[in-house]
């Protein structure tokens, strides 16, 4: 069997999944001929963009989702307000959500404020500002993917997402992806940047 890999910009809007699920476009809506037997390495959230890996090689599939591992993924995430260092010393520390009506408390996170915005493509369509309300911007990077889990760690800290990005897993990067867009690359390339 050959393992193939995928990583394209999941677009903000899109299902991460093949499968038509009401009127939500689907990975089956990117301009690329995908082999029937690749699936996605996790998923976003339709309301949240970037970095999604697909493959066929369920070594890695486990490897990446399988809690013990612990591997990292970066989100650069816009903010409703300017963020507080109290805020971001919370979202570092470790905060109490609510995952399937339990309190979950993350694992702790690293956190840094961007001082500018990230270079990211416009997200379409674009998100709504309230007048004279700032938003500023963060990189999140966890170590675990509980559902919905930054926008629940912000808002837990009073601070709403308004745009979320996955910019990184390990040292595979969104680089110069753009939305859609879809990238396959080498098994020895991926796993190295993987640390798999």
């Amino acid at each position: 069997m050959k393992y193939r890999y995928f990583l394209i910009y999941k677009p903000y809007g899109m299902m991460s999944q093949f499968s038509k699920e009401g009127d939500k476009p689907t990975l089956a809506d990117l301009p690329f001929d995908f082999p029937k037997d690749i699936y996605p390495v996790g998923r976003l959230d339709a309301d949240s963009e970037g970095l999604l890996l697909l493959t066929n090689d369920t070594f890695l599939n486990n490897r990446l989702l399988n809690p013990k591992f612990k591997h990292q993924r970066t989100y650069f995430v816009q903010v409703d307000g300017q963020i507080s260092e109290e805020a971001c010393h919370k979202l570092q520390t470790g905060v109490t959500i609510s995952i399937d009506g339990k309190p979950h408390t993350t694992l702790p996170a690293k956190v840094q404020q961007l001082v500018n915005e990230p270079l990211l493509p416009e997200r379409n369509p674009p998100v709504r500002f309230r007048q004279n309300i700032p938003t500023s911007w963060v990189a999140l990077t966890l170590h675990e993917g509980k559902n919905r889990q930054v926008r629940r760690m912000t808002a837990a800290v009073g601070f709403p997402t308004l745009r979320l990005v996955r910019w990184s897993i390990e040292d595979v990067k969104l680089g110069s992806l753009q939305p859609s867009e879809v990238k396959e690359v080498e098994k020895e390339w991926l796993f190295k940047k993987l640390r798999c």
